[in-house]
């Protein structure tokens, strides 16, 4: 792999990769939708496709010249979304575990929006007993009612993407709030109560320096969030960054991987000293006993996952499926009283193993003998030659009886996922 960041995929979302991701499969995913249900958890996932900008990292379906009518027309599609899974054998009457607001940016909707959407979710998908509620915000879309609002509603934790603390950073990266904005929204944040609350980092961004990440990390320790989340920029393929470094046939300036993941290792010691403990290759938490990520936990161990809105992504019954990837593709079919699937993927077995097993090493760990209880294989022997090389280079601190990351290899946790990809035969099925 590249040192330098270059254009392309780096962070591990899913397995098998979404290219293998078909139209073909879409009866089949109907077919589970109209089946009865499994005994996995459920989540549901909403995507919120607005911003009052597009970040020039960001590879998400959002649209940022929208109207009113066009922010309350989708309001209305994601309740009737809801409605029409919510009638579905697989999913009736089974409880919703964790609930994820995702974007784009939720916190765009008003207040009054707010609360009209999840009125029409509630209808048809309560989630009275949801363990985990959680809504992202982008600072300068908030408001001090608004922000009582999601309090109200249930929000049980608040996702601030902060990013950075440099305004010039900020700009230069196309983010649309600035500093003072993160502060004052922090407050209202802080004064509502909520029962867990998380900042983002981007380490990385264009124009950043050593020096500036510390001020960054520092600003938000002073915060004193229940978690932090630091991601490490990458350059996917249909970002602003990357469109503009093709057509002015030039390189897009960022720090490359090995600065990085150095920033990100001095984040953690920092955090570590002022409290914090590591939770994954990319949070760190106040309270490991009290802050449970169960969006996180819940999600990488194999439970369905209703995903409502455009272009987002679900998993029930073991058949991966995306919705519509545009606009009116994607409110035609549910005004229409149609579920918006447009591709799906059904795993092998050895496939959904592969797949809760490089997830669950994003957490540092391995859980071992839950994947052999679950799948009937051990991952040790399975992939014996991967663990061999991973312990060579320095990047486990054990492998038995679990398998344990290094921090050397939590910082590069997605770069070596990989190997587990390339060491399966394209037609291994259980």
């Amino acid at each position: 792999m590249s040192e330098s960041t270059e254009p392309g995929g780096y962070f591990v979302a899913n397995y098998p990769p979404f290219s293998r991701w078909n139209p073909g499969a879409v009866p089949e995913v109907l077919a589970a939708f109209a089946a009865p249900p499994t005994a996995a958890a459920l989540g549901l996932y909403l995507h919120v496709p607005f911003c009052r900008k597009r970040c020039k990292f960001c590879y998400f379906r959002v649209y940022t010249e929208t109207s009113a009518a066009d922010v309350e027309r989708y309001s209305q599609g994601l309740a009737t979304e809801a409605a029409l899974v919510a009638a579905c054998p697989a999913v009736a009457g089974r409880p919703v575990r964790y609930v994820y607001f995702g974007g784009g940016t939720p916190s765009f909707l008003s207040a009054r929006q707010l609360e009209r959407l999840v009125a029409g979710l509630r209808a048809s998908l309560g989630w009275d007993d949801a363990e985990e509620v959680t809504f992202e915000c982008e600072p300068g879309t908030l408001s001090e009612p608004k922000v009582r609002t999601l309090r109200d509603l249930g929000m049980t934790r608040i996702s601030l993407g902060v990013e950075n603390f440099d305004d010039t950073i900020l700009e230069a990266n196309g983010r649309a709030h600035l500093s003072a904005e993160i502060l004052r929204a922090w407050d209202w944040i802080r004064s509502a109560g909520f029962p867990s609350t998380n900042v983002d980092l981007i380490a990385g961004m264009l124009g950043e320096t050593f020096d500036s990440w510390q001020r960054t990390v520092e600003k938000t320790l002073a915060l004193e969030a229940d978690s932090i989340t630091i991601y490490q920029l990458e350059l996917p393929l249909n970002t602003v960054f990357v469109h503009d470094a093709r057509s002015s046939g030039t390189a897009t300036p960022v720090a490359d991987w090995p600065t990085k993941r150095a920033w990100v290792d001095w984040a953690f010691d920092r955090a570590i000293a002022a409290g914090y403990a590591v939770s994954s290759g990319y949070t760190l938490v106040r309270d490991p006993q009290a802050v449970r990520f169960r969006y996180r936990d819940m999600l990488w161990e194999g439970s369905d996952l209703l995903a409502l809105g455009v272009a987002s992504f679900g998993h029930l019954s073991g058949l991966h499926y995306q919705n519509a990837t545009h606009w009116d593709d994607y409110l035609g079919a549910v005004e229409g009283g149609r579920l918006p699937i447009q591709r799906g993927l059904r795993p092998s077995r050895r496939e959904l193993l592969v797949r809760e097993m490089v997830l669950g090493l994003k957490r540092g760990w391995l859980d071992v003998d839950r994947l052999q209880r679950t799948h009937g294989l051990d991952p040790l022997a399975e992939w014996a030659p991967v663990w061999a090389g991973l312990e060579a280079e320095g990047c486990l601190e054990q492998l038995r009886p679990r398998p344990v990351l290094s921090r050397k290899g939590l910082l590069m946790v997605d770069a070596l996922l990989h190997r587990f990809f390339a060491a399966e035969q394209p037609a291994a099925a259980l």
